[in-house]
């Protein structure tokens, strides 16, 4: 599989203004809905369809704990590893973040084309 880098805003003052600490906002990059949350350590970007059931997790909460909280069922996600914190389900996906001069930047696997 490829991976490439998207650029999902121009800068980190743009992220920064668009999704406030403690909140989150929901992307859509090349076919994929991505939640990005903004936590004390920076931004994350994980899978917006809740494992358990595909709620998005872009409309839940981050606590105390740096989860992410599914609106849904309550299932709490670490935002450092993706591990679904009582290990009731499959853990989310976790995708690489980079911020640069230039932006700030998701990186994505994309199929080959058949």
């Amino acid at each position: 599989m490829q991976h490439t880098w998207y650029k999902i805003f121009e800068s980190e003052a743009d992220a920064l203004k668009q999704v406030p600490l403690r909140q989150t906002r929901l992307l859509a990059v090349a076919g994929k809905e991505i939640c990005l949350a903004h936590t004390a350590a920076g931004f994350v970007a994980i899978q917006d369809a809740c494992p358990h059931m595909g709620s998005s997790l872009s409309r839940g909460n981050i606590n105390y704990l740096n989860e992410i909280v599914c609106p849904w069922h309550s299932y709490r996600y670490n935002l450092q590893s993706g591990k679904e914190c009582d290990y009731r389900t499959r853990n989310a996906t976790i995708y690489p973040l980079e911020v640069r001069e230039d932006g700030v930047f998701i990186e994505l696997q994309q199929k080959p084309a058949e």
